[in-house]
């Protein structure tokens, strides 16, 4: 018996997940809206801080020890980036997001004695994971995925798009990309990197600095330009050193990481912003699994400086 095969279309969902847009393309034989949605309510209630109902949420308070999968795998992950950054990456940081005011709880302007006391209970050597329990060495210590969830939420609807026989797909959701095959016109993915603008008080702005063409591949950006407060040498971002507890704006106003899955490089895009431009560029210029770029302001100047290395670079187009 004959039986003819099932014709695909494109299909497009967006929406808000954990306060920020998503946007999601896909070619299939039928709508996977309902196993997209799945998933992100799957991920919210493990590991978002924001959520008071979700598994990181009892971690934090010590109401529970066990482990789901997603939960491991974040620590896995965090704890490769973390080591390889010299500390840099750290999902334990969120007491001192808390503490300057960039958290679930309210904070301003920290003593410097407050941060050392927060430090004491601030690193991946206060965590260690045995089987399917959290093992804390301090009972204040809390978790916060939120520099690392939205890339491992664009690689699980990746694989499941993936798993449902789609070759041409893109997810973004927050500024994080993930991309395989070619868009709705047949031609590949592009993807824009904004251009850092700091005089818009923490509000959106999109002017392009280039463009990338990804295919099977993962960009991800992070910055000090969108969220932040003060002014002058009393400006603070959402960047905080998870080392030393220090949150400021320097020269470095933005990083954008390639890298084969969205996880890593949404991790390594938070991690080089703490790390600064100078070991970035040492640590990074012959890497060839991680493309990176850097945009720094001349404060002799006042113009933007851009670097990237030979992995990043091959990626721009032109289009």
């Amino acid at each position: 018996m004959f039986c003819p095969r099932e014709r695909k279309r494109f299909y497009s969902h967006e929406g808000v997940v954990w306060t920020t847009d998503y946007h999601i393309t896909y070619e299939a034989a039928h709508d996977l809206g309902d196993s997209i949605q799945l998933i992100l309510g799957n991920l919210d209630i493990s590991v978002s801080p924001y959520n008071k109902a979700s598994l990181v949420t009892a971690l934090n308070e010590n109401t529970t020890t066990r482990l789901d999968a997603h939960v491991k795998r974040l620590l896995e992950a965090s704890r490769r980036v973390h080591d390889q950054s010299g500390g840099a990456f750290d999902p334990t940081v969120m007491p001192l997001v808390n503490a300057w005011g960039f958290g679930y709880k309210s904070g301003n302007m920290p003593s410097r004695a407050s941060l050392d006391s927060i430090l004491a209970f601030i690193g991946m050597d206060k965590v260690a994971v045995h089987g399917d329990t959290l093992v804390k060495r301090d009972p204040r210590v809390m978790l916060d995925f939120s520099s690392i969830a939205k890339g491992m939420a664009c690689d699980e609807i990746g694989r499941m798009l993936a798993r449902n026989g789609a070759v041409n797909w893109m997810v973004e959701i927050g500024g994080e990309v993930m991309a395989c095959g070619v868009n709705p016109h047949h031609k590949p993915w592009h993807v824009s990197v904004d251009m850092p603008n700091s005089e818009t008080g923490g509000e959106s702005s999109h002017e392009s600095a280039m463009i990338l063409q990804l295919d099977s591949a993962a960009v991800a950006t992070s910055g000090n330009y969108r969220k932040w407060r003060g002014q002058g040498r009393d400006k603070v971002s959402h960047i905080i050193d998870p080392r030393t507890g220090d949150s400021h704006v320097g020269t470095l106003l933005s990083v954008t990481v390639i890298a084969s899955d969205c996880m890593s490089a949404d991790a390594w895009a938070t991690a080089c912003m703490v790390m600064g431009e100078d070991r970035v560029k040492t640590m990074m210029t012959g890497r060839d699994d991680l493309g990176v770029m850097t945009i720094s302001a001349d404060t002799t100047t006042g113009n933007l400086i851009v670097w990237s290395n030979a992995r990043f670079s091959s990626k721009i187009t032109m289009q």
